[in-house]
């Protein structure tokens, strides 16, 4: 997927949070070779979400692409932030898959994973 259309992606996602009453952390922090997309707060819980975009459904859902080696490096860079901002808080793992970019439809998965 090209860059573009990835910062397209995560600039849906974001607009859809924030309209959902979340804060904006970080976006694209990186350890190590690991990317988390967006880091967000909602209330007391620090949420680490991985956006998910494909313009067709031919090949599958985009929540179906986030396979388990790329959740736990997400897992770990997920670590990495929290004791680097020294944070101690609730977290959660979600997903955002955007599919149909013409007309975009969201899906948000709460606690997709861990």
């Amino acid at each position: 997927m090209s860059k573009k259309l990835g910062q397209k992606g995560e600039d849906l996602a974001c607009n859809y949070l924030i309209s959902k009453g979340f804060q904006i952390l970080e976006r694209n922090f990186r350890h190590k070779r690991f990317e988390i997309d967006l880091i967000v707060k909602h209330e007391n819980t620090i949420v680490f979400v991985e956006v998910k975009l494909r313009s067709s459904l031919n090949f599958g859902n985009p929540e179906d692409f986030v396979s388990q080696k790329q959740q736990n490096r997400i897992i770990e860079a997920a670590n990495f932030y929290l004791s680097e901002k020294n944070i101690d808080s609730e977290i959660r793992f979600d997903i955002i898959a955007i599919s149909n970019l013409q007309k975009p439809e969201i899906e948000h998965f709460e606690d997709a994973f861990y």
